[in-house]
């Protein structure tokens, strides 16, 4: 099985839980949707996310972080760098450290996917926001 096929069927796993595992925080309303923290532990965290239809997240980038996101239903546009690319049910994208990246929900559905995030530093305080649609500083 390969890294992403891996990281997928754990992802799988723990979204089959439906908020159930242990470390499970409570849900952040933002203006373009929520978040809730699943599990954290030394060097990762996992966040569900859900993004309101027609909504899009601040273009953005993290000195100390990775990001790999699994779409669990919807349809999801993901910057990545200087590409652009449509994701959708049972797909995934990866955003490397130092990378700016936006995540937009183009569909008529809530798009809720699976976030995964690896590095020394997890804090919410680690990021730059190039653009932000939203008056309200948000974070993720």
């Amino acid at each position: 099985m390969s890294p992403v096929q891996e990281v997928s069927s754990a992802i799988a796993s723990i979204a089959s839980l439906n908020g159930e595992s242990h470390g499970h925080g409570p849900t952040v309303e933002r203006p373009w949707g929520s978040f809730t923290t699943l599990e954290e532990g030394r060097g990762y965290k996992i966040k569900r996310i859900e993004v309101k239809s027609g909504h899009r997240l601040s273009l953005q980038m993290h000195h100390h972080r990775s990001e790999h996101w699994i779409v669990v239903s919807g349809t999801a546009k993901v910057t990545c760098g200087d590409k652009e690319t449509m994701i959708s049910t049972n797909q995934s994208t990866y955003v490397p450290k130092c990378t700016a990246h936006r995540l937009e929900n183009p569909g008529i559905i809530p798009l809720i996917l699976i976030e995964v995030q690896n590095g020394e530093y997890l804090g919410e305080d680690d990021i730059i926001r190039f653009q932000d649609d939203y008056a309200r500083h948000e974070t993720k």
